[in-house]
């Protein structure tokens, strides 16, 4: 069994970014294989990541539901077995790392077989790996309905904002109201420059939450985001990376 890191977060935090630069990290480790999983209805980890996306998870099950609705699944082809031929399709190979997109939230219909199916099948592909990194929505509800993995690391990421916190806390009473299996939860501020007010600083004591401290605005980062470059081109000496890296080693070697 792998190491799962999840990484959640307020939108807007830049918990993608960091997601992608974990995987970075990971990958010039070079002691294993990586999956990401997007996992946020935004999907654009693989724009971070600098990697193809042509379907998604969400997007394979609404074709099997057409498919059963219309009766025109392939003879002897079981909605399982479509399923996982399916996703291993839709698996992006890159260097060093793999991808799966989770694509959009369940429409109106009935999601209940089609997504215990594919818990069972993003679970059996996880275990390939030796570390999972899951970009997650603003919360984890999905680790419950699509995942039945544990996470062995929950990174949570915020702005210098009591806003940023609040979701920080609502994740984190979330992760206990889901009974979602964490072993350890940490927080880091991004986006800062300079000194936390002292009110963010009392909040953040308050979260059982290990604190790993603040990731500084950087402008490479931001260059690279108006040019529509990979995140994960950012200059290895910059401050964001350099404190991702020190970030990967407290969840990957502690």
């Amino acid at each position: 069994m792998g190491t799962s890191i999840a990484v959640a977060g307020k939108g807007g935090t830049g918990k993608t970014t960091i997601a992608a630069l974990l995987v970075r990290y990971l990958r010039e480790r070079g002691d294993g294989t990586i999956l990401a999983i997007d996992a946020d209805p935004s999907s654009n980890l693989n724009q971070a990541l600098g990697l193809p996306l042509a379907h998604s998870v969400g997007e394979i099950r609404e074709e099997l539901l057409g498919k059963v609705g219309r009766n025109s699944l392939e003879p002897g082809m079981s909605k399982q077995d479509y399923l996982e031929y399916q996703i291993q399709e839709s698996l992006v190979e890159g260097p060093g790392v793999d991808l799966l997109a989770m694509g959009r939230p369940e429409g109106p219909g009935c999601y209940c077989a089609a997504n215990n199916m594919l818990r069972v099948i993003v679970d059996r592909l996880s275990k390939n790996y030796d570390y999972l990194v899951i970009d997650n929505e603003a919360g984890l509800e999905h680790l419950s309905r699509r995942t039945t993995r544990d996470v062995d690391s929950l990174l949570l990421v915020s702005d210098p904002t009591i806003r940023g916190l609040t979701a920080v806390e609502r994740v984190l009473d979330l992760v206990k109201e889901l009974k979602t299996k964490v072993s350890r939860s940490f927080l880091v501020i991004n986006r800062t420059s300079g000194d936390l007010p002292s009110s963010l600083g009392d909040f953040v004591a308050r979260l059982p939450a290990q604190y790993l401290g603040t990731v500084a605005l950087d402008p490479g980062i931001a260059d690279l985001d108006a040019r529509g470059e990979p995140l994960v081109q950012v200059a290895g000496d910059s401050a964001i990376y350099r404190k991702v890296e020190e970030v990967g080693r407290w969840l990957v070697e502690r």
